[in-house]
């Protein structure tokens, strides 16, 4: 098998990497930086996303494990205690696989250019600088709302505990094929109207955000921002790829999402 490994890149994390590679090599395990079969993530969750993002070209072919070395991270399965038993497990172990959605954003503009088409683990959240974001949202094709507000997130089953949370937005299990779309601070009055609740979108079902006034756009997919101009559309659907976790141990996604956000820590027990 072949691995890879992707450091946060402190002293810790790459002493881990370090670790890893020397006893992974030593079980004949071939490290290659191209065409990993798995890919091992040294840090947090902002590591595991970059990991991702670096070989999103791969997700048929390659799939993914986390190491943490900071606090409690959502995608990362394993603490720096456990290391040991991590690589013999990878060495000696067939992993199983789960895979989990996600959201694809086609960014087209008015200039005639190739629409820009890129995937998201967590979210793609929509700013502006200019003011506020204008939007006619457009759902199965059929206009729904007019939104005027900060921004809007929308983002995947494994994603809805992160910023889609902040917002008030609910918590989806991957096994649902869905998107969901959360505001921020949208403009409710006696001029303005927005739904004002989250809204969860079924595999089959495509928004279409339009740009009512033009303006300059801050699109973060997950936490790469990156500016558009003379944008004339924004589509967010579930995407055909999906990413593929390495599994050698059962971890059920409430349990994550009890250790992350409900779990005492023991020292405050």
């Amino acid at each position: 098998m072949k691995f890879k490994i992707v450091s946060k890149g402190d002293k810790r994390s790459n002493k881990i990497k370090a670790t890893m590679k020397q006893y992974l090599i030593g079980f004949d395990l071939e490290y290659d930086r191209e065409e990993p079969d798995l890919v091992i993530s040294v840090g947090g969750d902002g590591t595991f996303l970059e990991a991702f993002h670096r070989y999103v070209h791969r997700l048929s072919k390659t799939a993914f494990i986390g190491v943490h070395t900071g606090h409690l991270g959502f995608y990362t399965d394993y603490t720096p205690d456990e290391l040991e038993k991590l690589i013999i497990e990878i060495a000696k172990t067939p992993f199983q696989v789960v895979e989990y959605p996600l959201l694809e954003v086609l960014i087209r503009s008015k200039t005639g250019e190739k629409e820009d088409r890129v995937l998201a683990l967590n979210e793609a959240m929509i700013k502006t600088a200019e003011g506020s974001v204008v939007f006619d949202v457009k759902i199965k094709g059929e206009h729904f709302e007019t939104f005027r507000g900060d921004g809007i997130c929308i983002s995947t089953p494994s994603g809805s505990t992160a910023y889609n949370k902040a917002l008030g937005g609910a918590i989806i299990h991957p096994s649902l094929e869905a998107i969901q779309l959360a505001e921020m601070a949208s403009i409710n009055n006696r001029v303005f109207r927005t739904i004002g609740s989250p809204l969860i979108l079924p595999k089959h079902h495509t928004c279409l955000l339009e740009p009512i006034k033009d303006k300059s756009f801050l699109i973060a997919i997950d936490h790469f921002t990156r500016t558009y101009n003379n944008v004339k559309s924004i589509q967010c659907r579930v995407a055909k790829e999906r990413i593929r976790f390495a599994r050698f141990r059962q971890f059920p996604f409430w349990d994550r999402v009890r250790d992350s956000f409900v779990a005492e820590e023991q020292g405050n027990l």
